[in-house]
């Protein structure tokens, strides 16, 4: 299953720092890990909430086990469109080891390119 994931900066950082290998664990404050669905809605997240928040949005892709990411509701946050995948955050370890591949950098939202721009 292919999920994104809209990141800021310090989030990305993270995933880096793990060789793009696992989410990191939430804030206390965050009870839920929120993939999305698909890549429009996590461009508008990026777009939209991180890039003036955080002076930069990026958009995140990547594979988990289809199996094991049925255990987890997909909720609709709005439109149709807009679904996200909740995961509780006392179980993102073991989500984390049921990704399958690297997480992938694909899109990010910069001061300089607010309309987006390829990090490759």
């Amino acid at each position: 299953m292919t999920l994104w994931r809209p990141t800021g900066p310090r989030e990305l950082a993270l995933v880096r720092d793990s060789g793009w290998r696992e989410w990191p664990p939430r804030l206390p404050e965050q009870p839920i890990f929120y993939p999305v669905l698909n890549r429009g809605y996590a461009e508008r997240i990026a777009r939209e909430w991180n890039l003036p928040r955080d002076g930069e949005g990026h958009v995140t892709r990547f594979r988990v086990d289809a199996g094991f990411a049925s255990r987890y509701p997909v909720r609709q946050a709005g439109g149709r469109t807009i679904l996200e995948l909740w995961v509780p955050a006392e179980e993102l370890a073991e989500f984390n080891a049921h990704l399958r591949g690297p997480i992938e950098l694909v899109w990010s939202y910069l001061p300089e390119h607010p309309e987006g721009v390829s990090p490759r």
